[in-house]
Formats: structure tokens, sequence, C-alpha cells
């Protein structure tokens, strides 16, 4: 093969190609038509027969190699196989067989694929083919059959008229009918003793035997007989129905089954009166057979062999709708921790025998009567159970599913754990409709993964309304980024030694269309978990840098010389995100602000155990004159001498160390404590400033031991920047 255009493959210019094709195809056929020959019902010799089969063979070798893959050429040639004569019962297993065992050697296309297959990918589409061209061949069997049998039932109905009209005067065109019809042909009397029938019906049956002298079509009951079908029956015979049509199943003599599709009507004497049963029968049991193998791979997982979600639901569905007798039903869903880690590192091999795995122990923990288990994802699996226990039958059932999990699973002479979590709901059935249930187990199954999986968790309503609106909101931080919905409100920082503003914290705010005004503790998670800190982090930065510009250059119009610094919060994805350096700069300068004007904040956890090359960002920054805070210092390390290797000029003491100096008398321990860390601190020539301050009683308690900063209620709630700048100038007044 050659390149061509776009780097794609194309077959040589040359008839070697072309000619060995064709040999390909020729051999294929002589295969073809030595297999299939001596079950056709045809009148051509096999060399005739393999010239009618060659142009088929040639359609599904194309078929085979087709892009894009197209089945429609496969189901043409089951119908044309019809036409071929091929329509004996064992004509389509000896096609069917034919193409399983040498499509895909005799007739790979090769050099005529624009892209060639793997043998597993040709094997694939071959089956594909297969289903395709039994389709084609079982409609057009049918069609053939219907037509006939058609054309059976108006002479059937065109004797029996002339029959009452003439008083039986054209008996021996019905019998030349009766005898000549491909398809079976009983009559039986009204008490339903077989008369007599054809030699297709016997066929069918497996010999005349079958219908000896005295057999009674009450006889035929079968297990698997339509509801309501011998009521039917009953009103055809008295007379008040004139035909009825069916398909019904049949013990054969040696146990076998034949299902047939039988139409049965009533003929009448001359009078009107019930005489006879006419009954037409057409043999569908290769038509029955192939629909459920088609159900049954429509309906289950090829990998594990569970039902899938279409069966699921079907299931479900009618549980719900009080169609499967159940009083109340429960559902656990399950979803595997951290499979995507194992075809990560594994790869999809590995995975699906894991999964396979996984499957056959759940299945021994679902096997009851009312239960059912189906895998409906990669790594998620349902189950349902009925009855009026269904409830504690649920729980149990996830009990036994993670207990059955808890052993490692082998794979390639690995050993590898296997953890899950699982959401459980339950009801009563007839209340609740398919879309609830799902989300509700969904919702669930996330509750159990978010609270460190390897657990189950049962539906609750309230906890499962969080769940929805924290969902709610994650999905609108993008949007209202990018709508302006967000503002910043600015807390004083105070000096406690003259009690005058110094600075001020910026804390952003979310102003919700739905929910209002958000704090931060709201969606500062979310926006971290799903990485939106990153660009709402900048923005904050950016809006707080314009901001202590504008108060820097309306205090200078004002003759106030000091300026105002802004504190800003960092998360820790900004600390690793790689731009935070060159951001910062920027936006200092397009700010046109001093780096001493800026204070980070950095919460002390973020700095537990940090390698230097994490630290790294934040020397930078402090080298450049950015102050770094400490903030919520103590609640953390508690090791106070790793404050040596941080680059931080501030901390921030976390307001539990404090609230105990709110009111008179003060907590000693408190005092000792804060007066301790205040000392540590201004050894290492760090600043401290204290949150949380509400009390005149705490902020003079807190000034006598040196603190240097505080922010607080007693001072100011956060409010606009405008508010914070009256309380600077007032101070500076």
């Amino acid at each position: 093969m050659t390149s061509g255009p776009g780097g794609g493959r194309r077959p040589r210019d040359t008839g070697e190609s072309t000619a060995a094709d064709d040999a390909r195809i020729r051999r294929f056929a002589e295969v073809w038509s030595r297999a299939v020959h001596p079950v056709a019902a045809t009148t051509l010799t096999r060399a005739e027969f393999e010239a009618r089969l060659a142009p088929l063979a040639r359609r599904l070798s194309d078929a085979l190699g087709s892009q894009p893959f197209d089945t429609a050429p496969a189901y043409e040639v089951g119908a044309a196989l019809v036409g071929a004569q091929c329509t004996e019962p064992e004509a389509l297993p000896a096609i069917l067989g034919a193409i399983d065992s040498h499509l895909v050697s005799h007739c790979l296309p090769g050099d005529r694929m624009a892209v060639p297959l793997a043998e597993d990918e040709a094997r694939a589409r071959c089956t594909r083919l297969q289903h395709a061209l039994a389709a084609g061949f079982v409609r057009e069997l049918r069609k053939r059959e219907r037509d006939q049998h058609e054309a059976i039932s108006r002479a059937a109905e065109a004797a029996r008229t002339a029959a009452e009209k003439a008083l039986h005067a054209s008996e021996a065109k019905f019998q030349a009918v009766f005898e000549g019809a491909v398809v079976g042909v009983g009559i039986c009397g009204l008490d339903g003793e077989i008369l007599v029938v054809n030699d297709a019906m016997a066929r069918m049956f497996g010999g005349m035997d079958f219908f000896r002298p005295g057999r009674n079509v009450n006889e035929f009951v079968h297990p698997d007989d339509a509801p309501g079908v011998h009521e039917i029956y009953r009103e055809l015979v008295t007379g008040r129905r004139d035909h009825f049509r069916i398909e019904k199943p049949h013990y054969r003599d040696d146990g076998s089954v034949l299902w047939t599709n039988l139409t049965v009507t009533l003929l009448r004497d001359s009078t009107g009166a019930p005489q006879y049963q006419l009954t037409l029968a057409e043999d569908i049991t290769e038509q029955r057979l192939l629909r459920e193998r088609l159900r049954y791979e429509a309906t289950h997982d090829e990998l594990t062999g569970l039902p899938n979600r279409t069966l699921f639901l079907e299931r479900l569905d009618k549980v719900l709708a009080g169609e499967a007798d159940a009083e109340r039903f429960g559902v656990c869903y399950l979803d595997l921790d951290g499979f995507k880690s194992v075809n990560d590192s594994l790869g999809h091999i590995a995975g699906d025998r894991l999964l396979k795995a996984v499957a056959e122990r759940l299945r021994d923990c679902a096997a009851a009567p009312g239960e059912l288990l189906a895998r409906v994802g990669g790594d998620e699996f349902l189950a349902l159970v009925t009855g009026p226990s269904a409830q504690q039958d649920a729980t149990e059932l996830a009990r036994r599913m993670l207990d059955a999990l808890a052993e490692p699973v082998r794979v390639d002479g690995r050993e590898l754990l296997v953890r899950a979590s699982i959401g459980v709901v339950d009801g009563p059935a007839g209340e609740l409709s398919r879309a609830e249930v799902l989300r509700s187990a969904d919702i669930t199954m996330y509750r159990a993964k978010a609270a460190g999986g390897n657990r189950f968790e049962l539906a609750d309503a309230d906890s499962n309304a969080q769940v929805i609106a924290r969902h709610s909101l994650t999905n609108g931080l993008p949007a209202a980024l990018e709508r302006g919905e967000f503002f910043i409100e600015y807390q004083p920082l105070v000096r406690l030694a003259d009690g005058t503003v110094r600075g001020a914290e910026a804390l952003v705010r979310w102003l919700h269309p739905k929910h209002g005004v958000l704090g931060p503790d709201q969606f500062i998670p979310l926006a971290e978990d799903t990485g939106l800190i990153v660009p709402l982090g900048r923005w904050v930065l950016e809006q707080a840098a314009r901001q202590a510009r504008d108060w820097r250059d309306a205090d200078a119009g004002a003759g106030v010389g000091d300026q105002l610094r802004v504190n800003v919060n960092l998360s820790p994805c900004q600390l690793s995100h790689p731009s935070l350096v060159s951001d910062t700069v920027a936006v200092l300068e397009d700010a046109g602000l001093c780096p001493s004007a800026l204070c980070l904040e950095v919460t002390e956890n973020d700095l537990i155990d940090v390698d230097e090359d994490a630290l790294r960002p934040l020397r930078q920054l402090a080298d450049l004159g950015v102050d770094i805070a400490l903030d919520d210092f103590g609640t953390g390390y508690s090791n106070l001498s790793y404050l040596r290797r941080l680059p931080v000029s501030t901390l921030k003491l976390d307001r539990s160390f404090t609230r105990g100096m709110q009111r008179a008398p003060i907590d000693p321990v408190d005092v000792k404590i804060v007066e301790g860390i205040v000392s540590l601190a201004h050894t290492l020539d760090l600043a401290v400033t204290v949150e949380g301050v509400e009390t005149a009683v705490q902020a003079e308690c807190l000034r006598g031991l040196g603190c240097d900063t505080a922010q607080g209620w007693y001072y100011a709630r956060p409010g606009p920047p405008e508010r914070l700048h009256t309380l600077a100038l007032a101070d500076a007044s």
C-alpha cells in the first residue's frame, strides 16, 4: 500500500490487487455454495447456485471493509438469499456458519481498504453482518410466507363462501389449496378434535403420527401460552368471534418446542351456524430464537454477563408502576472508588478483568428472589430488591456487597484492593418516578463517596437537598464570574497602639440571583474543587489592588501621608499555580501600586510540611516587598520552630485563643498563651494581628499584651470601601 492525500492509505493502482480480491471472492463463493446448496430448496445446479452467490459474496466483502461501516448491504444479501430459494429451515444456520468460518479469512479486502482492520475488529464486524443478514433473511422469508398465507386465506375464504352458497360445490378447489400450501393447514371440529391436516402441518410437528386419531387441540396447552388465550378460543367456537391470531408454543412428541404463528378462523355452514375451525400455522421457531438472542444481547452487559441498564430500568419501571406485585422497593447504587487509577496504571484489560471479578462477587450477593443486579456503566452497578421488607433488605444487601469486596482481587498476579461507595434508596411502589429514584440514589452514593468512600449511605431528603444546592452553586460559579456577580467588602485592620485604621482585609462575596448574598465559606471550597479559584483569586487581587490605589490617590488629595494596605487571601490552588508570582507582579504594575501596600494571607495548614520548591513563590514575592501573613495561626502544626523557615512577616492569631478575653474576668490561660506567642513573634521580628475582636475589654487586653493590629466587629463589620476610607480619614484628622 501507499500513502494517499493527508497521510491515509490507498489501494495500489495495479491489476494484481484486483485479481487477488476476485480470487478470494470466488473462493469464498465456492465454500459458501458447498455449505448451503445441499440444504437449499433450489432447482439450480451447484455451479449455477455458486454463480448466484458470487455477487452476494462481493457485497459482504465490501461491507466488511467499508468506511464508515454499514450493515445495510448484509440485510439486502439476506433478502436476496431467500430469492435464491434458500428457504429450508436448515439453510439459515448453514449460511451464517459459512460466513462465520470463512468471511474474514477469504474476503478481508486487504489492499482495497482505506484503513486495514485488526483481527478482532474484523470479527466484530463479521458478527454484526451476520445479524443484519439474518434479519434481512427472516424479514424476506416472513414476507414470502405471509404473501402465501394471505393467498391461502383468501382462497380458503373464497372456498368457504362458495361452499356455503353452492352447498360445498367447490370442495375440490379448497382441497387443492389445502394440499399444496407451504404453511400448515388443519381443520378441527368445534369440540377441538383434529379432523385433517396437510403435509406442511405434519412436517412442523415431526410427522403425521403426531396427529393420531382422536387428537384434540385442547391437549396443546403450553406454560408459555399468552394470558387469556383459552377465553379467546371459547369465544370462537361458540360463534362470538370469527377469527383470532396468536404466537403459540407447542411441545412435539420428542420434547422439543415448536413456535407457531397461528391464525384460527371459524367456518360456518350455509345457515351461519358454527361448523369447523380452520387453522393456518407458520413455523416461526428460528425467528423466535433469533429474536430471543438479539433481546439477550440488547439487555445484558457483554463484559460481565449481568443485566444492563436497559433491563434494569424496564424492571424498575414495572415496580414503580405497581405492575410487579411489590409493596416496596429498594435500590442500591454502587460505584467503585478509584477505579480510574486502575485503568490508568495497569491498562484497560486489567480494568476489565477487575470488573468481571467484582461482578461475580456482587452477583453472589444479589441472588435471592426479588433481587436484580445490573452493570449500568464503566464501574457502576445498580441493585433492585422488592418486597415488604425492601428497606431492610436493601441495607443488608449494601452491607453484603461491601463485605464481598473487602478481600483483595487478584488480577494479573497483583492483589488489588477494591473499595466502593453505595447509595441506598427505598420507598413504597407506585409513589416515586424513575428519575426521582435514580437521582436520589446517585446523590446518596456521592454523599458516601464524599464521606470517605468504602461505605453506604441511606437516602435523606435534607442531606440530598444540600448536595443538590452545592451542585447548583458549583455549576453556577463560572457564569457568575463572567456576569460580574462577585463583589468585595473590606474589614478594617486597626493598629492597637493608637486605634487608627492601617489597612483592610478584602473579603469576596457572591450576589447570587436566587440565594442572595453568599459568604466565602459557602462558595470558596466549591471554587477550589473546580479550579475556578485561580481566575476568581486573580480577580479579587486585581479589584483589591485597584481599590488600594484609589485609597492612596484619595489620601494624597486629602493630605494624608500614610498609605492603607490591603490584605488578600490565597488558596492552596493559587499557591501551587505556576503563574502566581507573574500574575501578582502584573496586577501591582497595572494598578501602579508598590508591593509593600499588599499583604497576601496564607493559612497555616497550607504551609505545613511543604518543601522548599513550594515555598519559592512566596519567597520571591517577599523579596519583592509583598508582606506574607500566616492566617489562622495556632490551629495547625503547633511546633513553632517551623516559623524560622517561612517567608512570613505577620502572624494572624486565630480567634480561638482570644475568645476568653471578651469579658471580665479574663481567662489567665488565654493571656499566657497569647503573651507567649507575641513574645516569640516579636523575637522573630514578626508582627501579630488578632482576628475576631468583639469587645473593648478584649481590645484593651490585646493592646497590653503587645499585639500590633486587630480586626473584628468591635471596630467594624466588613463593608464597602467608601466606609473604610471614611474611618481612615477620621483617624487622620
